[in-house]
């Protein structure tokens, strides 16, 4: 257990230090999250919505209001404390890497869903918007990668269980001897 805490901590620290980074933020979450808004858009436009993207922006043509997919709206909190637990977890890396891959892929599919609705939301209310923003999609989307953690585990293979081969007991030993 101290083995896992240590490793999920220091995988934390790592991965967080790296996305706070200037150059991880121009060069990856940047472009990432143009990447977000561009899919979100063609998903809300797919099914009849009015919606562009702009960069990480996502703009209704008709009524000029816009969501903009900012640092802490893009799931990759959520994916980095998954990966941080499936990398401290005593496991095969090609079980982990299968986890990381199906988790990450979970919690941005969950994450689309996310801005899409609060797309519609800000579209209706900005005080609902803002309440499903900040307390009720937050906690879905770390309840998101908790059960996906969760989920890899129940799914991991078990190592094999070693036979009991403890030498007799004196007793046992004597009880069995012929008389």
């Amino acid at each position: 257990m101290l083995r896992f805490l240590a490793l999920f901590i220091t995988s934390l620290l790592v991965l967080f230090t790296l996305d706070v980074l200037t150059v991880v933020e121009v060069h990856v979450i940047d472009p990432f999250n143009a990447l977000l808004a561009t899919i979100s858009a063609k998903l809300i436009a797919l099914f009849g919505g009015d919606a562009i993207s702009q960069g990480k922006v996502i703009l209704s043509i008709g009524t000029g209001l816009a969501v903009s997919i900012e640092r802490v709206c893009n799931g990759i909190e959520a994916v980095i404390i998954l990966v941080s637990a499936m990398i401290a977890f005593p496991a095969r890396w090609s079980h982990k890497l299968v986890g990381i891959v199906l988790g990450t892929l979970a919690i941005q599919s969950l994450n689309l869903v996310r801005i899409i609705s609060l797309y519609y939301l800000h579209q209706w209310s900005s005080v609902w918007f803002e309440w499903f923003h900040s307390y009720i999609w937050q906690a879905l989307i770390v309840l998101d990668a908790l059960i996906m953690f969760l989920l890899w585990l129940r799914y991991l293979p078990r190592p094999p269980v070693a036979p009991d081969v403890s030498p007799p007991s004196d007793e046992s030993a004597t009880a069995q001897a012929p008389a």
